[in-house]
């Protein structure tokens, strides 16, 4: 693959031959940015824009009256129509809340968590912080109390904000928590056994509408410290698929350049936020992915809506919110793709024809280049305005991030949303997205695209797992990227810091290929590998992947050791496939009964062979036993992180007895 094709990248450094010492540093391909715009390694200087509060006090000054936040109003307990906030509104609530913050004792440089549900009172606390240069730290939403409370004694939390509901998990917390917690704030009501707890650990606790009152007429006694683009603005601490979460320490450089980024590719695309956007908030604000974007519209003075917090309300949500840009895991655009193939499957003949002729001629232009907009304007009239609606009608950006993408999944909404669908890729440590797929380039389908602006990047062979980042052909190995977008380190871990920043460079651990137009692909993770008995190495990850296409998949968990010579599976199948499989092949039953019938299991492993077959696979690489698992792999059983990341170890030991028996049946 020569350099010179790969036209969405600028070269800005050499590739290096592996060191000749033993253990000495690997070959490394050439160090790429992306070529579109500027092409600088740094945004243009904004006067006045050096933190984050710059970023909400300057949209405060150029958009006071447009609606920022806005909530569902709740009238005999009937959820009624979003009401708003504007911008100028949620200024004042933030320099009260803020000298409330500052009257408890706590300075620039302190440590503030916020515990709880994406709310406005979450975005208020965290802009207050902001204003004070207090150490921002979210926790949360899906962590256990064992979590909580690692995270409040290990960042030194003097003051914690807390959803209503969730006072109960803080409270489990002490008295242990207390050597450095002093304030609990609820963002909404606080019972009189709550009060009586907290204040029997010499704690003290407000209800949301004390503590806004509390700092009422204190606002000037407290200024605003000067604040600067090195300081810390937020710990973010990774869930993690394996011990202690890690505190990642985020700077107010980091957060201004990935806005810029943000910016800088949309414009490149001949796209842009505008202050008429509209953004449904329901991805946690506790993780980077939710945090930048919503950055991003306040950096606009654009408008954020909540959701109500209940999966099973979002969509009755986004049709009231009518949404603009939707962000999403792959999770949640596999069960739109799940819903809308269901819906085609069981509409009639006359339907179901006219829905694949449809979709065959605008994906058929796609493939051609045509823009999505002009490849089948009739069809997007007559067919697919129906999927934009389920989407509240007014969608025209969907971004995936947090983990892959299926091809299938990302094609199909492509054609049918009447929407951009891009895949990006990032990591906490690198404040969220470092490649966005382009939109209108169908050709990009399975990357993560190019490298957004102001990032650099170029990977590092991994000898050991037959990767080589100087390969003509197809250059694979490490993700490595460098830029102001990087974290400052792992709070109280240099040690960990010093594993994965290597002279100016972020090891990601994933591994990539890049593509031949400068867009990068996933294809794998470096630790996910392990050597089966006869001494073959299998990359885990990548198998997953493939076989994560199969027909009738949802999730799949794929497992060896070097004591055994073959891999086996948990498999999480897809309901309503496998419920027509069963109907057509006389296997009766609810869902949880098919699963575990002997006709079932053989099915499904002769759509993984086939899988594998067609994906040139080898012997090895194939699965040899399957359990079929009903219940998704989740959250409350501790096997996925909130990020959906499959926690390895934790499957292992849910999964031990089964594991063991495949294996035993097999001998």
């Amino acid at each position: 693959m020569a350099d010179a094709t790969m036209k969405y990248l600028v070269q800005v450094a050499e590739g290096r031959e592996a060191a000749p010492e033993e253990g000495g540093a690997p070959s490394a391909g050439p160090a790429y940015r992306c070529a579109a715009g500027t092409g600088g390694a740094s945004p243009p200087a904004v006067p006045g824009l050096e933190s984050c509060w710059d970023i909400f006090r300057l949209s405060v000054e150029k958009y006071p009256g447009n609606p920022m936040m806005g909530r569902r109003e709740i009238v005999d307990g009937k959820a009624g129509k979003y009401t708003w906030v504007t911008y100028k509104e949620v200024y004042d609530t933030v320099i009260k809340v803020g000298a409330s913050i500052r009257s408890c004792g706590v300075n620039k440089g302190g440590r503030c968590g916020i515990y709880g549900g994406n709310s406005p009172e979450w975005v208020v606390s965290m802009q207050a912080c902001n204003a004070h240069g207090i150490y921002c730290v979210p926790l949360y939403d899906t962590l256990g109390a064992g979590a909580i409370e690692f995270i409040l004694c290990h960042a030194e939390v003097e003051i914690a904000f807390v959803e209503e509901k969730k006072i109960g998990e803080i409270l489990k917390t002490l008295p242990n928590a207390t050597k450095f917690l002093k304030t609990i704030v609820s963002f909404g009501k606080v019972s009189p056994d709550q009060k009586e707890k907290v204040e029997q650990n010499g704690l003290s606790i407000y209800s949301w509408t004390e503590f806004v009152l509390k700092g009422d007429g204190a606002e000037e006694k407290y200024e605003l410290p000067p604040k600067d683009k090195a300081d810390i603005c937020t710990i973010m601490y990774t869930s993690g698929t394996t011990g202690d979460p890690k505190g990642v320490l985020i700077s107010n450089k980091s957060i201004i350049t990935i806005v810029s980024a943000v910016d800088e590719f949309l414009r490149n695309s001949n796209e842009q936020i505008r202050e008429d956007d509209v953004y449904i908030s329901y991805l946690p604000l506790a993780h980077i992915f939710d945090r930048v974007i919503e950055e991003v519209f306040i950096h606009h003075g654009a408008s954020i809506g909540f959701w109500r917090g209940d999966v099973k309300l979002l969509v009755e949500d986004i049709g009231e919110l009518k949404p603009t840009i939707f962000c999403a895991v792959p999770r949640v655009l596999d069960r739109i793709y799940g819903g809308l193939q269901d819906k085609v499957s069981t509409g009639g003949f006359l339907k179901k024809t006219l829905f694949n002729v449809a979709y065959k001629y605008k994906q058929g232009n796609m493939i051609k280049g045509s823009k999505h907009e002009d490849a089948a304007s009739i069809f997007d009239k007559l067919v697919f305005t129906k999927v934009k609606r389920g989407l509240g009608g007014r969608v025209r950006v969907i971004l995936s991030g947090a983990a892959p993408l299926s091809n299938h999944v990302e094609e199909f909404l492509r054609v049918v949303t009447c929407s951009h669908v891009l895949q990006g890729y990032g990591l906490t440590e690198t404040c969220a997205g470092s490649f966005v797929s382009l939109p209108n380039n169908m050709s990009m389908l399975g990357t993560v695209g190019p490298p957004v602006p102001y990032v650099e990047v170029h990977l590092e062979s991994v000898p050991e797992m037959g990767y080589d980042a100087l390969s003509k052909e197809s250059p694979r190995g490490e993700i490595c990227i460098r830029g102001d977008t990087l974290f400052s380190g792992y709070y109280k871990r240099e040690d960990l810091t010093k594993e994965v920043l290597v002279d100016g460079w972020f090891h990601t651990g994933d591994i990539g290929e890049w593509q031949y137009d400068g867009s990068m692909k996933i294809i794998d993770r470096k630790k996910n590998i392990f050597k089966l008995s006869q001494g073959e190495y299998v990359a885990v990850e990548n198998l997953e992947n493939i076989f994560g296409q199969a027909p009738n998949v949802d999730s799949i968990w794929v497992y060896g050791n070097s004591f055994e010579s073959c891999l086996v599976a948990v498999i999480n199948p897809n309901k309503q496939g496998l419920e027509r499989w069963a109907g057509l092949n006389g296997v009766s039953g609810d869902f949880a009964s098919i699963c575990g019938d002997p006709k079932a299991k053989e099915f499904i492993l002769e759509e993984l062979s086939k899988t594998g077959k067609d994906k040139k696979l080898k012997g090895f690489e194939m699965i040899r036993a399957v359990h079929l698992e009903p219940v998704l792999f989740d959250m409350e059983r501790d096997l996925i992180t909130p990020t959906y990341k499959k926690k390895r170890p934790q499957l292992l030991k849910y999964y031990q007895g089964i594991i063991d028996d495949m294996y035993k049946s097999m001998k």
